[in-house]
């Protein structure tokens, strides 16, 4: 199993990031604000205006160490390649079964399935939680209709029909999201669907924000594995898209993303002062709320649990490496089918 490196996300605006010896050392206003073993790291996400030396950018391009930068919103802005890495024998047959429909179909399915399902049962916990009958209620009534619509997705026939039930279940699932929030935290992140582009609401930045982190690690695992993920199953392909990427993190969504940000909430963790209220109507994560939410997804991944599948304890930041390498062995055609991670 592929060891779990640390990831180092730089959100000090104006740092500057150098190589000194086999360190990485952290420089703001020419002052040494952190110093970090290479070897520590397999990683590094970038916020803002973060510059990096060029020895620094040279040795992670030689090493296969990844370097992303994002905006301050943490929209996806670039990313530093070295040589393409991988088995060829390996990308050559993901490009095989992109043209194989029935092969498209089954994993499209199969990558929706796991996000319905993780996304009913973090519906079921928080009915298991709730003490309000109303908001019981109307759990309930979510709970089931994404029980009905996973029932209909195993029969469905074709791409469209997979995404047009994706659709019905995600706009389900948001629409009950608010009832797992305690009624102390909806005073602020009052919930009544998604947006994006800007995010209008506290809860859809920090939705928004937690996606952008959960992307960046689901390629590094496909790209750690060998796979393009650029050439996906269930996202259309296009230019510059991760596709591949996309598909994986599905069925990540609730089970880490959600769950942290209801987490962060319903704790306390996080309030209104961690938020930036623009002209215009965006809602947007400031520089504290940042930090915190980069805190608390890294101290996520190291959490572990028994994988249902693998039947071994792992860490949870292993969990898309581990969905990765099962990819590739069902396109390797080691394995029959491929089975999304269910959160138990």
């Amino acid at each position: 199993m592929k060891r779990l490196f640390n990831t180092l996300y730089v959100t000090t605006p104006e740092a500057y990031l150098r190589l000194e010896g086999e360190t990485v050392c952290v420089m703001v206003e020419n002052e040494k604000r952190l110093q970090v073993p290479l070897h520590h790291l397999g990683g590094f996400v970038c916020f803002g205006h973060v510059m990096l030396s060029p020895a620094l950018l040279v040795r992670c391009a030689e090493d296969g160490r990844s370097v992303v930068w994002l905006n301050r919103n943490g929209r996806f802005g670039a990313r530093l390649e070295g040589p393409v890495s991988g088995n060829i024998l390996l990308r050559r047959a993901q490009h095989k079964a992109a043209d194989d429909d029935l092969f498209v179909l089954d994993l499209a399915r199969s990558f929706i399935a796991g996000k319905l399902r993780n996304s009913r049962q973090l519906l079921q916990r928080a009915a298991r939680d709730c003490n309000d009958e109303t908001d019981n209620q109307k759990l309930a009534e979510s709970i089931s209709r994404l029980g009905r619509i996973v029932e209909k997705l195993g029969k469905a026939d074709n791409l469209d029909k997979v995404r047009g039930y994706e659709g019905d279940g995600a706009r389900i699932y948001f629409e009950a999201f608010e009832f797992s929030i305690r009624p102390k935290g909806r005073e602020v992140f009052s919930f009544d669907g998604r947006s994006r582009r800007p995010p209008r609401n506290p809860m859809n930045a920090l939705l928004s924000f937690l996606y952008a982190l959960l992307l960046n690690d689901c390629r590094s695992a496909l790209e750690t594995v060998g796979l393009d993920p650029q050439l996906g199953y269930l996202h259309t392909v296009r230019p510059g898209r991760p596709a591949l990427a996309l598909d994986l993190m599905e069925e990540f969504r609730s089970t880490l993303a959600d769950r942290l940000a209801l987490t962060l909430i319903n704790r306390s963790q996080i309030s209104k002062k961690d938020f930036d209220f623009r002209e215009g109507g965006s809602v947007l994560l400031n520089d504290s709320g940042r930090k915190s939410v980069i805190a608390a997804w890294q101290e996520r991944k190291q959490d572990t649990l028994k994988h249902p599948l693998l039947d071994e304890t792992v860490p949870i930041g292993l969990l898309p490496h581990i969905q990765a390498r099962l990819l590739a062995r069902v396109l390797r055609g080691d394995m029959e089918g491929y089975l999304p991670y269910m959160h138990r």
